[in-house]
């Protein structure tokens, strides 16, 4: 059974001071497309129990997926024994997973030890993937010839325009759409809060919080799954 790590944020507050952290259903939405079929560990820059956006729990308290996944005991489990980013073997996973929220802005993406564990993954052929604010924790990553994993490829994340409709851009230290752009990136949206997701070899990025199941059916199936 292949083996999948879900990687969170440790930061709990923006620029601004306004609270933070994973994004909900970023998380449970991918988690139970995957874990019948994958081995799913979970790790974050400081380890065990990462901060949850309070914010995400509220508007999907309806949502079946992210109701079970606050409740699941294995879940629960998972997120006390969550590794350390620097305790992480890239040997034992195929595949790692980056999930949202603005917290992977905040801390993922200057995190030199992230830098270098995506780009670990990447340079030894395994499946590279995260959804909305995700895809930021992997800006740092570069090939074995140095260059952006973004460089010449296809790839999404949460959209300038959903940025400002949230009124969050003075929260991040940049807005994704454009460090996309910047690394070399090709950088495709959906209109806004509508699911897109981007297959570019083993580079799997989806836009938003809708894009979630998507991005795990298509690590599954990049995986050799259904």
């Amino acid at each position: 059974m292949p083996s999948v790590l879900f990687v969170y944020t440790s930061a709990d507050k923006t620029l601004t001071g306004a609270p933070t952290g994973w994004f909900l259903p970023e998380a449970a939405h991918p988690y139970y497309v995957l874990a019948p079929h994958t081995n799913i560990d979970f790790a974050a820059p400081a380890g065990p129990n990462p901060p949850l956006d309070d914010a995400s729990v509220q508007m999907f308290k309806e949502d079946k997926e992210s109701v079970q996944f606050l409740n699941d005991d294995t879940v629960k489990q998972k997120f006390a024994n969550a590794k350390k980013l620097s305790d992480v073997k890239v040997a034992d996973y195929d595949a790692i997973f980056y999930v949202g929220g603005h917290g992977p802005v905040l801390d993922l993406a200057s995190d030199p030890v992230n830098g270098k564990l995506v780009s670990d993954f990447w340079n030894s052929n395994k499946i590279v993937s995260a959804v909305c604010h995700g895809p930021a924790a992997l800006v740092q990553s570069v090939d074995s010839a140095g260059k952006s994993i973004f460089a010449g490829r296809r790839a999404t994340g949460f959209s300038n325009s959903e940025e400002k409709a949230m009124g969050k851009v003075k929260d991040v230290p940049f807005l994704l759409e454009d460090r996309i752009g910047e690394l070399g990136g090709t950088y495709e949206k959906a209109a806004d809060w509508a699911p897109k997701v981007i297959v570019d070899g083993r580079l799997i990025t989806g836009q938003n919080p809708a894009s979630a199941q998507g991005v795990g059916e298509a690590v599954l199936k990049a995986l050799g799954g259904q």
